[in-house]
């Protein structure tokens, strides 16, 4: 995703210059990683979210100041609004969505968690996402499904990049061991998890 942020700030300014096909060419770099981060939140209502979501896009578009992985998070935080007054007006909890052409991607070198979670289908993973605690569910999915850094990850959430870090790592740690990766294993996936989502340790 971040590779092709340089792709995806040109298209932004081609498309505030009047371009429909580069609008176009956004929304199919943004959508994916977008459509799956929502279907964290709302389960199969996602769509019908990110159209909302998309609307609103569009209609603020002309508004939208910065470059690729700018856009990316800005998309990321109007979408989180939509899901969050979706929640409110169901007041229900999230329920099991998602399709197996959808892929739950952690990039990265291969450790231990990421192959368990590549075996599993979309839809169990991201049930498993969703059986976290809100702000874990939410800094797993900014950071490795939409592919949000920290800092970018925190400004959507309002709070700290420290904390989203910490949020993140503690609900990768969570899903690792609700997989069954345990002992030295357990700690080479919390580092790795890490490295996966581009902090320091």
């Amino acid at each position: 995703m971040q590779a092709r942020d340089g792709e995806l700030g040109a298209a932004v300014a081609r498309a505030q210059n009047g371009d429909e096909a580069a609008f176009a060419v956004a929304y199919r770099i943004v959508q994916p990683g977008l459509l799956g981060f929502l279907r964290g939140i709302v389960g199969e209502d996602a769509e019908d979210v990110a159209s909302d979501a998309w609307l609103e896009i569009a209609r603020d578009f002309g508004r939208f100041k910065g470059d690729g992985a700018g856009f990316r998070g800005w998309t990321a935080t109007i979408a989180r609004h939509r899901a969050l007054d979706h929640l409110r007006r169901q007041r229900v909890r999230p329920r099991a969505g998602g399709t197996e052409q959808d892929v739950l991607d952690l990039p990265g070198p291969h450790s231990t968690h990421e192959q368990a979670l590549e075996s599993l289908s979309t839809e169990r993973a991201l049930e498993l996402v969703r059986g976290l605690p809100r702000d874990q569910a939410e800094a797993v999915l900014l950071r490795v499904v939409v592919g949000l850094d920290g800092p970018a990850a925190a400004r959507v959430l309002g709070k700290r990049p420290g904390a989203v870090r910490t949020a993140a790592h503690r609900g990768l740690k969570r899903l690792a061991r609700q997989l069954g990766v345990g002992g030295e294993a357990e700690a080479g996936v919390t580092d790795g998890a890490c490295r996966t989502l581009g902090e320091s340790t």
